[in-house]
């Protein structure tokens, strides 16, 4: 399965990078998109979620990476929504997309 790694940065200005068995995360996030925090978590949420899922389907068990890169964005995300008050004007930006070439 083709892996994909994409760019994203926080509302608060830090970036991380994060990862995805499968290129299904770009039917979900958009390169020089902004979501809000819940947008953006939602779609990630689907696109890991659906990952996961293609991995289990072709190898018989769940993708733990996409799993894990899910809790971390949720973690993060949650640090955020406790830290603000407006939390609509959370903003989180996709970057870029680093696709695996083999």
């Amino acid at each position: 399965m083709p892996e994909i790694h994409f760019n994203i940065q926080w509302p608060d200005g830090s970036q991380e990078t994060c990862y995805s068995p499968s290129l299904v995360v770009k039917d979900y996030l958009m390169v020089e998109t902004s979501y809000t925090l819940e947008d953006f978590l939602a779609r990630s949420r689907t696109a890991l979620q659906t990952a996961s899922q293609r991995v289990q389907e072709k190898y018989g068990f769940p993708c733990s990476l996409a799993l894990g890169q899910l809790q971390r964005l949720e973690a993060q995300s949650a640090r955020f929504l406790a830290q603000h008050q407006e939390q609509g004007s959370l903003q989180v930006k996709v970057l870029e997309f680093l696709e695996q070439i083999p």
